[in-house]
């Protein structure tokens, strides 16, 4: 992969990033360069970023933003200066993961008929974590997929993105304009890789590039994983299906009666989490608050979707 930049956010978990920085640095094959965004973490980050930027790995930029902004904002800023500083290929990831020896060369195998590809992820037990999954349309929902996706192919495709190891070609990342910020948190993922698969072929591949180090609580239900949460994730889950359904009324796929279903559905499975994971309902509240909020982002009739990039001459000019 010519020109692969490494886009990571992070904020406060910076004993999580030493790790991650780390898991790059033992690549042999290695990206070209790190991005670190800091959503202005409180704790010794910054310490940590300069320690591994000595420590002669990959070239680390950093650039430690004035307020928290969510992971949303975070990866906005980090895909716009790795797209200024004239990557070709991006990797988006959190800081609570780390990158697997051979992780490069996996996907590159890829990269030659696809520009956007999720690969395979272990849990922090080392077991093979599930997220397959579809966007919905006429719903506005997620679903994950009942079948083993691999069995017969080592490329699946979909239309929905995750910001835990999603690689994407910067001109599909131009045409698509950057993440949305006003997501903050949750969704903004699965929408990005949406628009993608607007414009490109969108793909799991079969190989495990990933390893999320964090512990969550975790009911295994066969089908899905359902983590624990919290309530500030409960309220942006409800909250930001006003955006969901502005995306999907920019592209002339916006069902009103089919994403109310899906709004209701959300709400269940999130009620579902709440009794199985976290074993309460006093999370509810949140998310009442967040689907209120979600009312006066559908009502806003002066939204606009984020706006495409302009190319930079004689970049971006891969295979699409």
């Amino acid at each position: 992969m010519e020109n692969l930049f490494a886009v990571v956010v992070t904020y406060n978990r910076a004993d999580f990033l030493q790790n991650l920085l780390d898991s790059f640095a033992r690549l042999g094959t290695a990206p070209a360069r790190i991005l670190v965004v800091d959503n202005a973490s409180t704790d010794h980050t910054a310490q940590v970023v300069a320690r591994a930027a000595d420590a002669g790995g990959p070239p680390i930029q950093y650039e430690r933003l004035e307020r928290n902004a969510g992971g949303a904002g975070g990866f906005s800023r980090g895909v716009e200066l790795a797209l200024e500083a004239g990557a070709e290929w991006l990797w988006l990831m959190d800081d609570d993961v780390e990158v697997l020896p051979g992780a490069v060369e996996a996907l590159d195998r890829f990269t030659p008929d696809y520009s956007c590809m999720i690969g395979r992820r272990y849990d922090a037990n080392g077991k093979p974590f599930f997220w397959q999954h579809h966007f919905v349309e006429a719903l506005g929902i997620f679903l994950p997929v009942s079948r083993d996706v691999f069995k017969h192919s080592d490329v699946f495709r979909t239309n929905v993105g995750n910001f835990e190891g999603m690689l994407i070609r910067a001109s599909v990342a131009r045409s698509i304009g950057l993440p949305d910020p006003r997501f903050f948190i949750t969704w903004d993922d699965l929408i990005y890789g949406w628009l993608a698969a607007q414009k490109a072929p969108v793909v799991y591949v079969n190989a495990f590039v990933i390893r999320k180090v964090r512990a969550q609580r975790q009911v295994d239900l066969g089908l899905r994983h359902l983590n624990d949460s919290s309530d500030l994730s409960r309220r942006y889950v409800m909250r930001n299906r006003g955006l969901v359904a502005q995306y999907l009324r920019a592209h002339g796929k916006y069902n009103r009666a089919g994403f109310a279903a899906g709004t209701a559905l959300t709400f269940l499975k999130e009620l579902v989490r709440l009794v199985l994971v976290e074993r309460t309902l006093k999370g509810a509240g949140a998310l009442w608050q967040g689907w209120r909020e979600s009312r006066s982002i559908l009502a806003d009739a002066g939204w606009a979707p984020m706006p495409a990039l302009p190319a930079y001459p004689g970049r971006g000019t891969g295979r699409d």
